[in-house]
């Protein structure tokens, strides 16, 4: 897979879902337009679409902090795929599943929380837990 940022505006609000087994994910589309110098003026020029999702405790905090408009910093896997509508027509699209997603600080300010919330460590990181006192295990370095 091929990893892309993308820096845009949300379109709509996140939609947040769960899976039937409880899984948390957040489907968002980020418009992304060009600005073009027209003379003296500046204007939008074409826009691209990108429809993402994001999983687990980002899907939530993302629904819970962003809205419909607001500029957003966009990380993640973008793959292409091929479906047939309905009507037989042959069509490919781009999705994107994003790692992280955060807004944009370039004309917006925001104050992050801390959730409360730890992701889970993998089961053979040597940097999961951390010796204790008089301990004789070496660093793992």
């Amino acid at each position: 897979m091929t990893q892309i940022t993308i820096i845009g505006n949300l379109t709509d609000a996140p939609e947040l879902r769960f899976t039937p087994q409880g899984k948390a994910v957040a489907n968002f589309t980020v418009a992304v337009s060009k600005r073009v110098k027209d003379g003296n003026d500046w204007k939008d020029g074409p826009s691209s679409f990108y429809r993402c999702s994001i999983w687990d405790a980002a899907a939530e905090n993302m629904a819970e902090s962003l809205d419909k408009g607001q500029r957003v910093i966009v990380v993640g896997e973008i793959a292409q795929r091929s479906y047939e509508t309905n009507a037989g027509e042959k069509r490919s699209v781009f999705e994107v599943t994003a790692q992280e997603v955060g807004p944009s600080l370039k004309w917006a300010t925001a104050k992050p929380q801390k959730t409360g919330k730890t992701a889970p460590k993998p089961k053979d990181d040597p940097w999961g837990s951390a010796p204790t006192i008089g301990d004789d295990t070496d660093a793992p370095f």
